[in-house]
């Protein structure tokens, strides 16, 4: 019988369970901690913790960013609607007439743009006839060029007007506006709209600087103490890819500005070559 009421015992034990003539039973180890097991169990978790950050920087920062971008364009009361779908060269839509091209005139005033307001858009052909990108005031990260994309170098020139019209942005991440400008040639168009005009430019060079470089923003790139001996576009990103440590900077004049509403620039029409 049992030992504990209620209880049969077992069956290999007919004597009632006395275990005696068994050998000894030995319990499994236990795995011991070691202070390089912790370590090397934390190294994997930062390893796993950095590829993830990793895949947020570079993938989905470029979708949230390009999406981002795109509505702010579409919310542009005066944005051509047929430059925002891309379809430029396959609509009906009028170019501009010569007769209304200005090449050495100040275009008509306008209120110097609010920290982070958007007041211009960009587009490349180069780049595809889908590139529309919002231009805003500002330079900083994180307040212009991680949420809106492009960014305006504050205190210099605006669209058309004589002087340098900076601008900066990604080339890597947070829709990476400027990804391509590796792919730039000489005499490419650069155009850039507002509320009441186009500005035409033509890219003129580029060149690979340190980031301390800041002369090739200024009225006359790298020329600071000249003044604006004429009406330029620079543009500033990172180099090279995936990195800050250098900057890439392409150069551009004006070729023309005209007024808004009278059909779109050609250059918009046409495949670069």
């Amino acid at each position: 019988m049992s030992a504990f009421p209620g209880v049969e015992a077992s069956p290999s034990a007919p004597d009632g369970g006395n275990h005696a003539d068994h050998g000894p039973v030995h319990a499994r180890p236990r795995p011991r901690i070691t202070v390089l097991g912790v370590i090397g169990e934390l190294l994997v978790l930062a390893g796993v913790l950095l590829g993830l950050y990793v895949v947020w920087e570079l993938f989905y920062t470029d979708v949230q960013g390009d999406r981002a971008q795109r509505e702010i364009v579409e919310e542009l009361a005066w944005a051509e609607p047929e430059v925002i779908e891309g379809d430029v060269a396959t609509s009906s839509v009028d170019t501009i007439p010569d007769d209304l091209k200005v090449t050495d005139e100040d275009p008509p005033e306008m209120a110097y743009p609010e920290f982070t307001e958007t007041f211009a858009t960009m587009m490349v052909p180069r780049w595809g006839d889908d590139y529309v990108r919002p231009i805003s005031e500002g330079s900083t990260r994180a307040d212009v060029l991680d949420p809106l994309g492009i960014g305006h170098y504050e205190g210099s020139a605006l669209p058309g007007e004589l002087g340098n019209f900076a601008i900066s942005g990604h080339r890597t991440t947070y829709g990476k506006p400027f990804n391509r400008v590796d792919e730039l040639h000489e005499g490419d168009a650069l155009i850039v709209q507002t509320e009441g005009i186009w500005a035409v430019y033509e890219v003129t060079g580029w060149e690979i600087v340190d980031p301390t470089a800041i002369e090739v923003i200024a009225p006359t790139p790298n020329r600071p103490g000249a003044g604006a001996t004429g009406r330029f576009m620079t543009l500033t990103t990172c180099h090279p890819l995936y990195s800050a440590a250098e900057r890439w900077i392409v150069y551009s004049e004006l070729k023309y500005w005209a007024p808004t509403g009278h059909g779109v620039p050609s250059e918009l029409t046409e495949v670069p070559a």
